[in-house]
This record gives C-alpha cells, sequence and structure tokens, in this order.
C-alpha cells in the first residue's frame, strides 16, 4: 500500500484562516467584493486539500455561491476548510466563512462553499490521492453528499 493510497480523515486536513477586512477589499458601501471572499475561500480550500493529499493543487470547479449576509470593512473574516470527499484524483473542500465585529464579537454565517481540486504530481499532471475515512456521523452524512455532488458535476458535464 503506497503512501498515498492510507486513508485520511478530514480532521488531519482541517484548516482554520482569518483576514481582517479592509478598505482595499470593499466597495464604496463598505461591503466587501464577493470576489475577494471567492479567492480567500479559493485558498482555504487548496491549503486543506494540499494538507490532506501533500500534494499541489488546481481548482477545477466551484459549487455556487450565495452570500447571505454581508461583509463589511472592520470584519474579521474566519475560513474554515476540511476534506468532505476523494475521487481517483479529485479532492472536494467544504469552505465555511464566517464574518465577526471584533469589537463586539458578535458572529454571522456569510457562506459555505464547496470547491474542487485536482492533486498534481511533480511533471504536473493528475496524481491519485488518499481516501477520506469518514468516523463520526457527521464526516460520514458529509462523504454521502460530496459523493452526490460529485456525480451531479460528472453527470452535468456529460
Amino acid at each position: 500500500m503506497t503512501a498515498s493510497s492510507h486513508p485520511k480523515t478530514a480532521e488531519a486536513s482541517k484548516i482554520t484562516i482569518a483576514q481582517l477586512m479592509q478598505p482595499e477589499h470593499a466597495n464604496n458601501l463598505g461591503n466587501v467584493h464577493g470576489g475577494w471572499i471567492m479567492k480567500l475561500v479559493d485558498e482555504a480550500g487548496a491549503l486543506a486539500c494540499m494538507r490532506h493529499c501533500r500534494k499541489k493543487v488546481v481548482t477545477v470547479f466551484i459549487d455556487q455561491m450565495e452570500f447571505h449576509q454581508p461583509i463589511r470593512i472592520g470584519d474579521l473574516v474566519t475560513l474554515t476548510a476540511e476534506v468532505t470527499f476523494t475521487g481517483r484524483t479529485s479532492i472536494e473542500a467544504e469552505v465555511k466563512v464566517t464574518a465577526e465585529d471584533p469589537t463586539t464579537g458578535d458572529q454571522v454565517h456569510t457562506n459555505t462553499a464547496y470547491v474542487v481540486y485536482v492533486a498534481l504530481d511533480s511533471d504536473r499532471k493528475p496524481t491519485q490521492v488518499p481516501p477520506i475515512e469518514a468516523i463520526t456521523p457527521e464526516q460520514i452524512m458529509k462523504l454521502e453528499e460530496g459523493r452526490k455532488r460529485q456525480t451531479e458535476r460528472l453527470a452535468r458535464r456529460k
């Protein structure tokens, strides 16, 4: 059994990053640009997937991203990402985004995104990734939901 075939847990891939939103991240109304949040989501998802497979990854798909609450200048944005599904060379990460007013501690969940990456070998060719090991009922549910999303993605490509 190779190192890339040993199952890994979602917990092993989990990462959290945080960034204070500044005026350069926002429009003239004080709302952070959605594209800036998408960039952070992509970075967080990629980091979780690289942790999982210990290889470089490239983004291949971002599921629909809905913003439920605005993010404003001065908010501390926290992104938590973990692997929820793996294929042969692809990895799906769930990225949850929270905005916090650091002066009050009030937090609001702004969105969750699912991003799919493909792992690359040293020649920049797709390479096999370790399977995800689901242990808890929540992880098992996330794995099944990820499998369904992947099936739908593949069906849309045909």
